[in-house]
């Protein structure tokens, strides 16, 4: 707990782990608000700041029903309270910091500079909350020469070194198929939340978190780095496999589903050929080692699809998970939403919408043993929230509310 309601909270066997810290968000798209989804998950107070009658974009991206309803929203503003204000309005300003004064966290991705230009910035919020820990989440970073460039999280990933090396050598740089920047983005920039609210506890003072587009990204490229600068490689674009990592490959099926089997460990490798009732494989001395895989890689996967050509897919799987080697189909939605596995774990959440009747999305993660995280409500209508913010938080007129819209 950071802010003052210790009277309010739930006992400790059913709260939630970050109930007591409110969190202002007022970015946009989605680097920001992932992170304030994931702390929303886990109990934060997260009121969503957004313009009048405008509201945020993601209120209209990603595929819709034949209403109109965007079917992302639900989830990137899920367990999140909207309200309105106009923060290019002086009196959208003075409310904004009266808000900020009983909060604990401020998430904004903004470009560099504009909210300091509102009045709004880290520095007068500071001055009326010392504790209050403001997350900038932008594509290039508050400072260097290219911090007030404008910043999508494709240019970060592509500036961060990851579209180069995603998809088939054979064509351009590919994307992932989703925002993967902008979550990576989020992720990091939540976790800087929770290690400032830890440094709070000690020193009792807060701080500003930069969290880059591009360097979240970077920072999940593994070696890649290091090894151009120590040995001259630079990765490339390498289709389902990484080199020298044998075998790890997408392999075909008598029923033309594609399974992943992934056993380059020197002994699931060995489980791997007996599965295949194939002993001599062990002793091949093209394959008694890792190096010795990964310099036989081709060979080796065309060996393996041979034997799993004779088989379908189940069949493989079943055998695979007998001998325990690391194996998976090529999952979809169709797929996850009937796997057992995904239903005993819960890993996809059904929640009431008043819109869609129920609604299916991504739940919680991770998963904590005594406090776990949980989706309360899905994505709020726009100003849903306004009365118990400005009303009963804040204590404003109408007349006082209208001058912030």
């Amino acid at each position: 707990m950071i802010h003052d309601n210790s009277s309010s909270l739930p006992s400790v066997e059913t709260r939630l782990p970050l109930e007591g810290i409110r969190v202002l968000e007022i970015g946009q798209l989605l680097a920001g608000p992932f992170c304030g989804q994931l702390l929303g998950d886990f109990g934060a107070e997260v009121i969503k700041i957004e313009q009048p009658g405008i509201g945020d974009p993601m209120r209209e991206w990603g595929r819709e029903k034949s209403d109109g309803e965007s079917l992302w929203w639900p989830t990137i503003a899920r367990n999140k309270k909207s309200v309105t204000l106009d923060l290019r309005k002086s009196a959208g300003q003075k409310t904004f910091i009266e808000l900020a004064k009983q909060s604990d966290i401020v998430v904004e991705n903004f470009r560099p500079k504009t909210i300091d230009n509102w009045g709004i910035g880290y520095a007068d919020v500071s001055k009326v909350n010392s504790r209050i820990i403001m997350v900038h989440v932008s594509g290039f970073g508050q400072t260097g020469p290219y911090s007030s460039r404008a910043g999508y999280g494709s240019i970060g990933e592509a500036m961060g070194g990851l579209r180069h090396i995603v998809g088939d050598p054979s064509s351009p740089p590919s994307r992932m198929g989703i925002s993967i920047g902008d979550s990576m983005a989020g992720i990091c920039a939540a976790f800087g939340c929770l290690v400032a609210v830890r440094e709070l506890s000690l020193s009792g003072r807060g701080q500003e978190i930069d969290a880059a587009i591009y360097e979240s990204v970077l920072a999940f490229t593994e070696s890649l780095v290091t090894e151009y600068q120590l040995t001259g490689f630079i990765r490339e674009r390498t289709g389902p496999i990484i080199p020298n990592v044998a075998p790890s490959n997408i392999y075909p099926t008598l029923d033309n589903t594609m399974v992943l089997i992934a056993a380059n460990q020197d002994t699931v490798f060995v489980r791997l050929a007996d599965a295949m009732n194939e002993p001599d494989l062990k002793s091949d001395e093209r394959f008694s080692s890792h190096t010795a895989r990964g310099n036989n890689q081709e060979l080796l996967d065309t060996i393996i699809a041979t034997w799993t050509s004779t088989l379908k897919s189940d069949h493989l799987v079943e055998v695979l998970e007998e001998h325990g080697v690391p194996t998976g189909k090529i999952y979809r939605a169709p797929e996850m939403l009937e796997d057992p596995h995904f239903e005993a774990r819960e890993s996809i959440a059904e929640l009431p919408s008043d819109k869609f009747g129920s609604i299916k999305m991504p739940n919680v993660v991770p998963k904590l043993s005594r406090t776990p995280g949980r989706i309360r409500w899905t994505g709020p209508t726009l100003g849903e929230h306004n009365d118990e913010i400005f009303r009963s938080l804040l204590g404003m007129s109408s007349t006082e509310i209208d001058a912030t819209q």
